[in-house]
């Protein structure tokens, strides 16, 4: 299968900067991936781009077409936005606390540590080298932390720990230097600077720096405008003095360096140092406090149109203020952590904040004081997922005790619940799409109901009981547990609310628990080496016991109930005959999971047996296929009748990760252990120049984990969509979604020397749709096929549909369903469904097996079109009674 990364889920934000480009699109770092969310669509999509570690910075170009991303090891991508593709690579020596595109999109200004680089951007052109360094600033004593552009692309203004700012003159033209003017006064760090714009003139007209004590001085410019650019161009013809260079004099006698007179011999005002801005000088109005001592400011961005400046504070709290007048507009406190970036968008009526801490990603419109995004991310790592049966729903669980449920096309979570006590284990929704069902480590196992967003049942044990798997049969009245401590599996009634049996035999963690597709047979894995089968319905205990050399981790039933497959410690995959009770195949598996050593092993990982094993299993929908995840970055895809590896994907990149190597770099490792587990440097967080550590927060205890809290690499759960058009993976990561690739491929069913474009376009010219049509299906080209679809006239659908052979009704449905979720033809979509269920409903019925995926995407469409069409008849349908009343009481 054509298998595709298509977004991330459970992590909208874990640090750096987040930008806001074409006024909606909000693009934020994620890990070493970037998500774009669209804040009017309500869409959310993770670009198939991976950096090699956790991203530090990122620039949007202002016409929004170019996005630059740099990661920790100082890796650069330069990538086309629109399609989604790496342009040019560069790596640079220095860390990178800020990078900013010049507003009209040709230069880049880059704060590496203490230099100040400015370099030509590129283009859509491929080079050999993309990249060219214009020019090089190392006036700073201290690592850069802010910076802006005037809106000319002239000057810049950057702020630097050495608790300065600095103003420079980077105009190209003829490629000199001048001193840059300081801005001094502060006592603590300069984490923002932002040129005003005097909007009648639009020059810049004053400047502000924000230190992160929570001062914020004001700057005026004055000057005389009427000779700037002779001005500008007259000094850039100075060349700087080299240090310790003794002054020279001129042609005219004067020494360069010193301040120049005009025409009518008056000095200037003008010097190295400062008022070269526009020949005038600057002068400091004002100071003001943001009055949250002793709270730091960990974030701020300024709005040039509306003159505003945003804060945000590391007690959670942030400001809006309206400039010079610095008269506060708001001050709220969003987080109970730091806000660790906050930026407008290009009109300035909403406001982006970021908490890294808790992945906290909020979008606020300050004028009616409503949020336009909220959403927040799983604490810790997913532990398990579940599809809804119509495949527009998914569930995650995790360590941070909560259960939140996503929107799978839009890639939002539209409800957390956070009753549970502990870790949550286990998700498995019911045959009627809307009750989900969760279990915990807290001893509960909770029904919610997904209509009203309530827990209306929770079932119990006896005694404290920590639950592992979960799994509830076709109508949903039986629900069953497994245990963690006491080995047994615990069966209630969801209409009764009582326990109704509970199944001893087992001598492990009961980890696996699923019922049969097709009857009343439960089926449960443990560590005790064993797969039993119970028949909860008629008596108690075992109906079969299978037996195997290693512990069981996990198992799974095909879709058709007549196999099942489980995976056990020594990394195979058993495949068991349920009914007649017999082992049908085997598959090893531990050499396509092997691979990644941790920092902390003493093996190398070809000689090391830990995490070879898988303890995720899935079938596909039809049972061709079976995905197989574990304690890797790999998950394998295998042929069920074959046996063989058709595919194996490589869940991630990430160097920031543990386990994503095979061979360590020997001259990391020092005497104190490997030098990536030395955590050394804290001081960029102390600035608010956050980096993604989302690894560090839940292992602070000592002796918690061997490799100092680094994550670790690793697939807990595996899910594949009812639909089969995709599949989610649970893992340190986030939730990987992949789909089946939508892109053109050749690939036709029945092609012949006469099945051609050309004969396609001759047959609709002739009025022949159904061959056109079955021509089109040989040919298996997406364009022809829907093409063919439209010219059919209403009243020839269900003649056409007729002629249809069964070996391509499968290709067909896939076209309408795609079209169903494109397309505003409706009426005449569905009527194409209505003639060929009625015309091919017994061929559909006897190969069920095989069309299942196809007309469980068909019904997904179907179902969503149903809800978008009933919540608009209910909107006018109140907008009618409304209006209807108004005009009655007139």
């Amino acid at each position: 299968m054509n298998y595709r990364f298509q977004n991330l889920l459970g992590a909208p934000y874990r640090g750096g900067n987040a930008v806001v480009t074409q006024n909606t699109n909000l693009i934020s770092p994620v890990g070493n991936r970037v998500s774009v969310t669209d804040l009017v669509k309500s869409q959310t999509i993770t670009l198939p781009i991976q950096s090699s570690s956790n991203i530090r910075r990122i620039a949007v170009s202002p016409d929004g077409v170019f996005l630059l991303t740099v990661d920790d090891n100082n890796r650069c991508l330069f990538i086309n936005l629109p399609r989604r593709v790496v342009l040019h690579r560069i790596t640079f020596k220095h860390p990178v606390n800020a990078v900013k595109f010049s507003p009209n999109g040709k230069y880049i200004a880059l704060a590496a540590g203490k230099l100040l680089q400015i370099w030509k951007s590129p283009g859509f052109k491929r080079e050999v080298f993309a990249f060219e360094l214009v020019r090089t600033f190392a006036d700073c004593n201290d690592k850069i932390l802010s910076m802006d552009w005037d809106n000319e692309s002239k000057y810049l203004i950057v702020g630097s720990k050495d608790l300065t700012g600095r103003l420079f003159f980077v105009d190209k033209k003829k490629g000199n230097y001048k001193k840059p003017f300081l801005f001094l006064g502060h006592r603590d760090s300069v984490v923002g600077c932002f040129f005003g714009v005097d909007k009648k003139k639009n020059r810049v007209d004053k400047a502000y720096t924000i230190a992160r004590d929570g001062f914020i001085f004001s700057w005026g410019y004055s000057g005389n405008d009427v000779n700037r650019d002779a001005r500008d161009d007259d000094l850039m013809d100075v060349e700087p003095p080299s240090p310790g260079t003794p002054e020279r004099e001129g042609e005219d006698g004067e020494r360069i360096g010193k301040k120049r007179k005009d025409s009518d011999g008056k000095e200037s005002g003008f010097s190295e140092g400062e008022g070269y801005l526009s020949g005038g000088k600057w002068e400091l109005l004002r100071k003001d406090c943001f009055m949250q001592a002793p709270a730091k400011v960990t974030a701020c961005d300024y709005h040039k149109g509306l003159d505003l400046v945003v804060v945000g504070f590391s007690n959670g709290v942030f400001g809006l203020y309206q400039m010079p007048d610095f008269v506060c507009i708001h001050l709220l406190s969003i987080s109970r952590e730091k806000l660790t970036t906050a930026v407008f968008n290009d009109l300035g009526n909403w406001l982006t904040f970021g908490c890294a801490k808790l992945g906290q990603l909020l979008v606020w419109e300050w004028r009616s004081e409503s949020y336009i995004l909220k959403q927040q991310g799983h604490y810790f790592d997913v532990n398990t997922l579940a599809y809804s049966p119509d495949s527009q729903l998914l569930a995650t669980g995790a360590d941070d005790n909560k259960v939140k449920v996503w929107t799978v096309s839009s890639g939002f979570c539209f409800v957390t619940f956070s009753e549970h006590t502990n870790a949550v284990t286990a998700l498995h929704f019911t045959a009627n799409n809307h009750c989900l069902l969760s279990a915990s480590l807290d001893g509960t196992v909770r029904a919610w109901d997904l209509l009203r967003y309530r827990n209306f049942r929770t079932f119990t044990a006896p005694s404290h009981k920590q639950f592992v798997s979960l799994a509830a049969d076709q109508s949903g009245e039986v629900i069953c547990a497994g245990t963690l401590d006491s080995f047994e599996i615990f069966v209630w009634s969801m209409r009764r609310n009582l326990l109704l049996e509970v199944l001893s035999g087992h001598e492990g963690p009961v980890h696996g628990l699923m019922f049969s597709p097709t009857d009343a047979i439960l089926a449960s894995s443990s560590w005790d080496k064993t797969v039993r089968l119970w028949n909860v319905f008629k008596e108690k205990g075992a109906v079969e016991t299978f037996r195997h050399t290693h512990d069981v981790l996990t198992l799974t039933y095909r879709p058709d109930g007549k196999q099942l497959a489980c995976s056990t410690l020594d990394g195979q995959i058993h495949f068991w005959d349920p009914i007649d009770g017999e082992s049908m195949r085997s598959i090893e598996g531990r050499r396509d999971i092997a691979g990644g050593r941790l920092m902390s092993d003493r093996r190398s990982a070809a000689n090391s047996s830990s995490g070879k094993c898988f303890t995720s299993l899935c079938y596909s929908a039809d049972g061709s296929y079976i995905l197989a995840g574990g304690n890797s970055r790999y998950i394998c895809m295998y042929d069920v009748s074959d046996q063989v590896l058709l595919r194996r994907f490589q869940i991630t990149h990430n160097l920031s990760l543990d386990g994503v190597l095979d061979f360590l770099n020997s001259k990391h490792m020092t005497e104190a252990g490997p030098l990536n587990l030395i955590d050394d440097d804290n001081s960029d967080t102390e600035e608010g120049i956050d980096k993604q550590t989302r690894g560090n927060v839940g292992y602070n205890l000592p002796g918690s984990m061997p490799n100092n809290g680094r994550p670790v690499i690793r697939t807990k759960s595996l899910k594949i969509a009812p639909t089969g058009r995709s599949f989610s993976a649970a893992t340190t990561e986030g939730v990987l979604v992949y789909s089946i690739d939508d892109s053109f491929i050749f690939d036709p069913t029945d092609l012949d020397i006469d099945v051609t474009p050309e004969a396609i376009d001759a047959a609709l010219n002739e009025e022949q749709p159904s061959r056109a049509l079955i021509l089109s299906l040989r040919l298996n080209e997406d364009s022809l096929i829907k093409k063919c679809i439209f010219s059919v006239n209403p009243t020839d659908v269900p003649a056409v549909a007729s002629s249809i052979p069964y070996r391509y009704l499968q290709r067909l449905v896939e076209a309408l369903t795609d079209l169903l979720e494109r397309c505003p033809h409706l009426e005449f979509v569905l009527q194409w469904c209505q003639e060929l269920c009625k015309l091919h409903g017994n061929s559909i019925q006897q190969n069920s097996r095989n069309l299942q995926p196809v007309l469980k995407s068909l019904q997904k469409a179907i179902s969503r079109i149903h809800q978008d069409l009933a919540d608009t008849c209910a909107l006018n349908e109140y907008m009618l009674r409304y209006l209807c009343s108004v005009s009655v009481k007139k």
